[in-house]
């Protein structure tokens, strides 16, 4: 049995570091250019610092080169493989088969997967991807569990991977257009303004009063049509790993240093301990102190309707908790190094989380570079400020979250 992976998300480097501490076996990531996501910390130079940490971990890194490609990709894309080659990745994540043909040529010895948005959901098509060189398929999110367990018996030798949590798109595996149509910018290419999480108003016209529109309203809100919840499937993980599945990919290279950590810890727990019903537990607890919009197994088993699956109250986030600040280290005092991302007092119900454990901390006050003592401090700047912690906690890329 091959070992079973767990696969996070890095916008950046620190998040790469993050993930990878709290217990990631890999993440993926992508530069702008040819990555579906335009909006990326990583150019060649941090991305090279970045697989090289990995490798030093015994981790890996998958680059996404996942784009629909266009002409204009095509030109460029040669010179962009071979400064990739240099940086040595693991795996490159692609969808379109001119690109594959292109990695093919220019990076042969790295291993090739297919991207979820390539909606693979069923046995012939992955033998077909494995004569052509795929080492491992992303399958569509819409793939049942039945369907994966028929997929594995039929190819056993392709590696098996599925998001098993994050935001979901409400188009085919990923495949909208709905942003291209209304915002002029391609989801396709990176460039998504996520119309699914607009506000709407519905209006309804008489066949004979054309032009007369009529609001359909619910109690004065606007409506989220589109909106669906996040995927969970942290309750089904031993059910994939019977099926077939070597890696579980979670969502999310544009959420928050502290979204990626914790989920990442709360996966990693279970698939430690399958089977273990008090970590189920107390992981499930964890996801609930993270932003979302609420959890839905989407496809997997077949039992939610579509009205289990979305959210038309709010496309805000859901949660008692709220990220703080981080700690980064301590001064010559042996106070703690904190900073900001959110506002606290002293007052606040606070608790540290680290990849060892999180626990409950209570902050006396607050202490600025000059001495000063604070009962509340603020995020949005660069300043660090100081408390004391028992040295009992453990504060290495220690994060700080409060009840709200």
């Amino acid at each position: 049995m091959k070992k079973i992976e767990l696969l996070a998300p890095a916008g950046d480097l620190q998040k790469l570091k993050y993930a990878l501490v709290y217990g990631a076996d890999a993440v993926y990531l992508g530069l702008p250019q040819f990555s579906l996501r335009a909006k990326t910390g990583f150019d060649l130079k941090t991305l090279k610092e970045g697989i090289a940490h990995a490798h030093k971990l015994k981790k890996k890194v998958y680059v996404t080169v996942n784009i629909f490609a266009h002409e204009e990709h095509i030109k460029t894309l040669p010179k962009f493989l071979r400064q990739l080659a240099v940086c040595r990745p693991d795996a490159i994540i692609l969808s379109d088969p001119g690109v594959l043909l292109l990695v093919k040529r220019y990076l042969p010895r790295v291993a090739i997967h297919l991207s979820t948005q390539a909606n693979t959901l069923n046995s012939e098509a992955v033998k077909f991807w494995q004569k052509n060189g795929v080492k491992r398929i992303i399958l569509g999110r819409e793939v049942s569990l039945s369907d994966i367990k028929k997929i594995h018996t039929v190819a056993p030798k392709m590696e098996l991977e599925v998001f098993v949590h994050g935001a979901m798109c409400m188009s085919y595996s990923g495949r909208c257009y709905l942003s291209a149509w209304m915002s002029n910018r391609s989801a396709n290419e990176g460039l998504c303004t996520q119309p699914c999480r607009f506000e709407y108003k519905l209006y309804a016209e008489e066949k004979m009063r054309p032009g007369e529109l009529m609001p359909i309203e619910d109690d004065g809100q606007n409506m989220y049509i589109f909106n669906s919840k996040d995927l969970c499937l942290i309750e089904h993980l031993s059910d994939l790993v019977r099926a077939g599945v070597i890696s579980f990919k979670i969502e999310g290279r544009t959420k928050s240093l502290y979204y990626i950590s914790t989920v990442a810890r709360a996966y990693r727990q279970v698939l430690d301990n399958l089977g273990n019903k008090k970590t189920l537990a107390k992981s499930r607890e964890e996801l609930q102190k993270v932003d979302s919009r609420g959890y839905t197994t989407g496809f997997l088993t077949g039992r939610e309707s579509g009205l289990d699956r979305q959210e038309f109250e709010t496309s805000k986030a859901k949660s008692d908790w709220q990220f703080v600040g981080q700690i980064v280290g301590k001064n010559n005092d042996g106070l703690v190094a904190f900073k900001p991302h959110n506002s606290l007092n002293t007052d606040d119900t606070l608790e540290l989380l680290t990849p060892a454990g999180y626990y409950k901390i209570r902050v006396k006050e607050f202490i600025d570079e000059h001495g000063k003592k604070l009962e509340e401090v603020h995020g949005g700047t660069d300043r660090v400020y100081y408390f004391v912690l028992p040295s009992k906690e453990k504060i290495d890329y220690g994060l700080v979250r409060k009840r709200i």
